[in-house]
């Protein structure tokens, strides 16, 4: 029995019945970013492999070759990344990679600013989910294996990267802290090394910078200057003083510059301070929530809180064993264990009771927009995905000034 080509959906090619399969089963990642990247010259960097898993697609039996072709499906499928709530905007003005994607923070203020995304990776198939039904795209698998780093194209102007920090007490040993392998910063390295950007544009948690007492930030300053001959630029931004996100969330951002091909990179500066004219109020819904998120009376450390909630105007903290009040009456940083045995969960007082924030208002503390999609994944994994991304509108105003010297 034939399929209809019209009822076909990327995720069809979660199936591995069909043939010509890509050995990294990359082939949602390789059709998606061929026809994201039609009509900007980058589609033949995957052209060979996008055509081959639609043929190789073609040939299983739920689909008549005779009457269904390549183009017909790929037509369909393209109709479908376009239909999105965040496509790529028309005029673009560069071209930037977003590795280790996570749900998109990076691209989403990118986009806004006229970047076209040539190339995503993430490993979590969870957060791949969220991603894809935001940006239409599938972001490659394990950015460690040279098939994945292979399909980056040559060319683009600015990597974009939020990566995880990983000890490096091991690295130098031997060879001194000039050595990263072994690492995750090694492939970002060596990615840099291969494709030469213009820019390179980093975030990471605050205590990257004495992470084992200061080597760790010292071997990706010393890589990033000394070795690949990069001008840096570094500091700590809050999202609470530089976002106007009311959510005290340091975060180490590094900017660099290669100075053969940004003649004026000196002229870069980091955004300044300004006011913070949003509350709590601007991004917690004043209406009752799923009853799941309320604290029942007879819960162990119902009396607890609301001896310690008293105030509807902050955002408070479970901490194992007591309740810590935010004084500055904003949301605490948001973590990637909250809402995973307790720890860090943030909680408010509102006019129905006591409960933790949703994920839907995690995700707007990160500066995400309300039409921005959720998956239909665990609480779990979406509280994840929120505490581990970037705030999307501090991550625009520093490409705001970073694109400003392209």
């Amino acid at each position: 029995m034939s399929k209809n080509p019209h009822k076909i959906s990327i995720d069809d090619f979660d199936h591995k019945s069909y043939q010509n399969t890509l050995s990294e089963l990359e082939d949602k990642a390789v059709i998606t970013h061929y026809l994201h990247n039609k009509d900007n010259g980058i589609a033949t960097h995957y052209k060979k492999d996008a055509l081959q898993v639609a043929k190789g697609f073609c040939k299983q039996k739920t689909v008549d070759s005779t009457k269904t072709t390549v183009t017909d499906i790929l037509d369909v499928l393209e109709k479908e990344i376009e239909n999105i709530p965040f496509p790529t905007p028309k005029n673009t003005h560069f071209k930037f990679i977003d590795l280790f994607a996570g749900i998109g923070g990076f691209r989403l203020a990118l986009q806004n600013i006229g970047g076209k995304c040539v190339y995503t990776s993430e490993w979590d198939n969870y957060a791949k989910k969220t991603y894809q039904k935001n940006f239409g795209e599938v972001p490659f698998g394990d950015i460690t294996k040279e098939n994945t780093k292979n399909y980056i194209p040559e060319k683009f102007d600015v990597l974009c990267a939020g990566f995880p920090c990983q000890a490096f007490s091991i690295a130098g040993h031997r060879k001194g802290f000039s050595d990263t392998r072994g690492t995750l910063f090694f492939d970002v390295e060596d990615i840099i090394t291969k494709h030469r950007p213009k820019a390179v544009f980093l975030e990471n948690v605050k205590n990257l910078v004495t992470h084992d007492n200061g080597k760790t930030f010292k071997v990706i300053l010393e890589i990033l200057e000394k070795k690949l001959g990069y001008k840096i630029y570094h500091t700590v931004l809050n999202s609470l003083t530089h976002a106007n996100i009311p959510q005290n969330r340091e975060r180490i951002f590094i900017v660099a510059f290669d100075p053969k091909q940004v003649k004026n990179y000196s002229k870069f500066t980091f955004p300044e301070k300004i006011p913070l004219t949003k509350t709590i109020h601007d991004i917690i819904g004043s209406e009752k929530q799923d009853d799941k998120y309320y604290y029942k009376k007879d819960h162990q450390y119902y009396p607890e809180l609301v001896k310690t909630m008293t105030s509807k105007d902050t955002v408070y903290q479970w901490r194992r064993v007591y309740v810590r009040e935010n004084k500055n009456n904003v949301c605490p940083t948001l973590t990637a264990n909250m809402g995973t045995g307790g720890h860090n969960v943030p909680l408010i007082k509102d006019n129905f009771g006591i409960r933790k924030l949703t994920p839907r208002e995690c995700f707007c503390f990160q500066g995400y927009p309300k039409n921005y999609i959720l998956p239909n994944l665990a609480n779990g994994r979406l509280y994840k995905q929120a505490g581990n991304s970037v705030t999307t509108t501090l991550i625009e105003k520093i490409a705001e000034q970073i694109t400003a010297v392209l």
